[in-house]
């Protein structure tokens, strides 16, 4: 695993070569919807799914027939505070629970075909050892035991923080050399919805207790606890958007350094990334800080129930595809996000058109496709 800067230098040189996603291709993908035999736009979000995809890929019918789900792991310091419910050693057994298949993303990525690998990016405890074949893939490669408690000081240095992007670039690297054309992401670790928090205050200069939630369940005394952590944090560490490294760096984790790397890699591949819930969209508001306009490169699977979730969104300018108040993570909404893009690629392709069912089709407007363009 390379950490030189000059990696994540080269990913945004990419990223801003791209530009924004591919008109033609979206242009084409319209006409091709409207030429269905269904009043023009009546699927809704479908079609606006299948359009996206067609400018993110730059192929106005792309289709997915590799995915993968990745789900990057580590622990925080700032658990020494009492910010969760649950204890630091959870990590490292859900880790196992993912490498068993036990685990609720185990469950969903087998309904979508999507292959799973776990990245430890710093997982503080020994994995048990799993017993039988290995049901996901596991990519071992910890930045340290766990990041250092934010309310005191910086999670991590900077220099680690830029560790952490690369492996993300490395991953991505890898699973497009495998040849995975659609990437969901997702994350495990406690404490790390206090890491969200910060950075989504950090990111959109919001206070703490407009973007904290309850993240694993706690109650009300622990939750005014937490708030007053995170706003300890950013207060402590004074991390601000002009500097996203930055913000990784002070009240982040390494698992959010992995998904901004994984963001920006599989992006500048032209392969979609599926978000999943709060701390990917956490992760989302630093990789487009390094790389504005990235965001339209994203399908945001959901809304989880976390406050600072549809804050993240709202500043992303993304809608997510479903609301079923999710907040377990794990990618879990990506999972089930992915049906959708089945779903919008079935229609596309398997529909017929007015021509060929010989049905008469509406006037043509001019206006659908210029609103594309």
């Amino acid at each position: 695993m390379s950490d030189d800067p000059a990696d994540l230098r080269l990913t945004l040189e990419t990223l801003r070569a791209l530009g924004p996603l591919d008109t033609t291709a979206m242009v084409a993908a319209t006409a091709h919807l409207d030429a269905l035999t269904k009043p023009p736009g009546s699927l809704g979000r479908l079609e606006s799914l299948a359009v996206q995809l067609a400018g993110i890929t730059g192929e106005p019918r792309p289709t997915f027939q590799r995915r993968a789900i990745v789900v990057a792991a580590a622990d925080h310091g700032v658990v020494d505070q009492g910010v969760s419910a649950y204890p630091p050693d959870v990590t490292s057994q859900m880790v196992t629970n993912f490498l068993v298949g036990g685990a609720a993303i185990s469950v969903l990525a087998r309904t979508v075909g999507a292959s799973v690998i776990v990245v430890d990016a710093g997982v503080a405890t020994a994995i048990p050892t799993a017993e039988g074949a290995a049901k996901a893939r596991l990519i071992a490669a910890p930045i340290r035991a766990g990041t250092s408690d934010m309310s005191v000081g910086p999670a991590m240095s900077r220099g680690e923080a830029l560790r952490a992007i690369a492996l993300g670039l490395d991953v991505a690297d890898g699973v497009v050399h495998d040849g995975v054309d659609l990437l969901g992401v997702g994350e495990m670790g406690i404490g790390n919805t206090t890491a969200a928090s910060a950075v989504t205050a950090a990111m959109t200069g919001l206070p703490a207790e407009r973007v904290t939630g309850r993240g694993t369940g706690i109650d009300d005394a622990s939750y005014r606890h937490k708030i007053d952590i995170v706003t300890r944090a950013i207060e402590r560490n004074r991390p601000g958007p002009a500097d996203p490294i930055g913000v990784l760096a002070t009240v982040g984790g390494f698992e959010v350094g992995v998904l901004v790397g994984l963001m920006l890699g599989a992006a500048a591949s032209r392969v979609p990334v599926v978000l999943d819930g709060f701390i990917t969209g956490a992760a989302a508001l630093i990789a487009a800080g390094l790389a504005p306009g990235i965001e339209g490169r994203f399908v945001a699977a959901h809304r989880s129930v976390e406050p600072g979730h549809a804050v993240v969104l709202e500043r992303l300018g993304l809608r997510p595809l479903l609301e079923l108040d999710l907040r377990l993570g794990e990618a879990t909404g990506a999972a089930l996000a992915m049906s959708l893009v089945d779903a919008a690629v079935a229609v596309r392709d398997g529909m017929a058109t007015f021509d060929a069912a010989g049905v008469s089709g509406p006037a043509l407007d001019a206006k659908r496709v210029e609103e594309v363009r």
